[in-house]
């Protein structure tokens, strides 16, 4: 990208330093096809002025101001997420995990601690299942059931969750909505294996939640460094509630896909799937399968026949476990039909505790399958980076060159710590 390119259209005047526009945003990202579709970049927006295109992208709906927000909060941007991981020690089973906040402690690492604690920061860990079986649940229907018991009990007001499209062209599309009952909760149970903009929903003009809402948001691991960087610094916030947020559920994630692309030409196009039929879908094993109402797989393939339709930018995260959020939850490490859960926080310890009783809990089954994907995550993310995986080094060392090598020289590594 030139330098200064912007300032040549700027009719002589000179900028400001330290200021990045949305357009160097959107040729560093979004025409890179390094884009994740988490919503940050219209959630942090003080002056709303970056909405959502048709095509599913940021895209600029009113004059840019170059307050640089949207460059500071992108995972894909100036955010360096990995400072958002708290370190913890090694701990033997059983015994409560000693959390490091202090970003300078020698143990900040892409690891998020010591190599020997390979799950970060947590709490407690399990293997946990809806003590009501659901219809439609993805795994053990642990989420929704924690979200339910959340609701019933007034700790939160809604939760920013992903549910089918209404839209009959657009079969098995997940698109973000804040869910304020437990009927809603339940509409909105399963998995979607695409992207949807999630913190463009936190602007809740468009719900009946009161002046002082409190939401719970289940995202993937990007959409939850979104959040906290955003909370860790304050700003004149323009209308989405990123403080209305009180508890994180990152869904255990290596990567996304593009819905036309997985949907429409793999699964309908290619391998002629009958969408109408289709009671889930999911990713187990390393497998895609597809599962019909009646039973049948429709498909049972290695999910690497599936790469060329992942999200570009997904590649460059490390971040499979969801290590900023107070909750992540995932089918890894658990048996069929059983969810792992990782309690990261004090916030998410007392989330879970009021779900408790809807709950069936045990230890988790395989905690080392765990760290096995979480370690393949990060080869992919410092292959994408060039340069190979070291798990006892430090973070991304040359991270200010790769901001350098997409977004030109002058722009900067944002490090937001808790």
């Amino acid at each position: 990208m030139k330098r200064y390119r912007l300032r040549e259209q700027m009719n002589g005047i000179d900028e400001p330093p330290g200021k990045v526009w949305f357009w160097e945003l959107a040729a560093a990202v979004i025409d890179a096809d390094r884009c994740i579709q988490c919503g940050t970049c219209v959630a942090a927006c003080p002056s709303n002025s970056i909405g959502v295109g048709e095509l599913g992208l940021p895209e600029l709906v009113k004059m840019c101001t170059g307050c640089s927000l949207c460059w500071d909060f992108c995972p894909r941007g100036g955010l360096r997420y990995e400072a958002l991981w708290p370190p913890s020690s090694s701990a033997e089973d059983g015994a409560p995990a000693v959390v490091r906040s202090d970003a300078s402690d020698p143990y900040w690492k892409i690891s998020g601690g010591p190599p020997a604690d390979g799950l970060g920061a947590i709490v407690g860990r399990y293997a946990v299942r809806s003590a009501t079986r659901n219809r439609g649940v993805q795994d053990g229907g642990a989420v929704s059931a924690l979200l339910v018991a959340l609701l019933e009990s007034g700790d939160i007001d809604g939760a920013l969750v992903a549910k089918p499209s209404s839209d009959p062209d657009e079969p098995w599309k997940g698109v973000a909505t804040i869910a304020r009952t437990p009927d809603e909760v339940l509409e909105a149970a399963g998995s979607f294996y695409n992207q949807t903009m999630a913190l463009a929903q936190l602007d809740l003009a468009r719900y009946q939640l009161g002046p002082d809402p409190r939401l719970a948001v289940v995202g993937t691991p990007c959409e939850i460094q979104g959040i906290r960087a955003m909370q860790s610094r304050r700003w004149a916030t323009g209308a989405h509630r990123v403080d209305s947020v009180v508890l994180t559920i990152a869904l255990m994630c290596t990567k996304s896909f593009d819905y036309e692309g997985l949907i429409v030409r793999e699964l309908r196009d290619k391998r002629r799937v009958d969408l109408e039929r289709v009671a889930k879908i999911d990713v187990v094993d390393g497998k895609m399968i597809v599962e019909y109402r009646d039973g049948q797989r429709a498909v049972d393939e290695p999910i690497k026949h599936f790469h060329g339709t992942a999200l570009k930018g997904c590649d460059e995260c490390a971040d499979f476990l969801g290590r900023s959020a107070d909750i992540s939850m995932g089918s890894v490490g658990s048996l069929s039909g059983w969810t792992s859960v990782l309690i990261r926080t004090d916030r998410g310890l007392a989330a879970f505790e009021r779900a408790r009783p809807r709950l069936d809990i045990r230890a988790l089954d395989d905690p080392d399958a765990l760290v096995r994907l979480d370690n393949l995550d990060k080869r992919v993310a410092f292959r994408s980076l060039g340069r190979p995986f070291d798990p006892d080094g430090p973070l991304f060392v040359d991270y200010e060159a790769h901001v350098r090598h997409y977004a030109g020289s002058d722009r900067r590594a944002v490090v937001h710590a808790r």
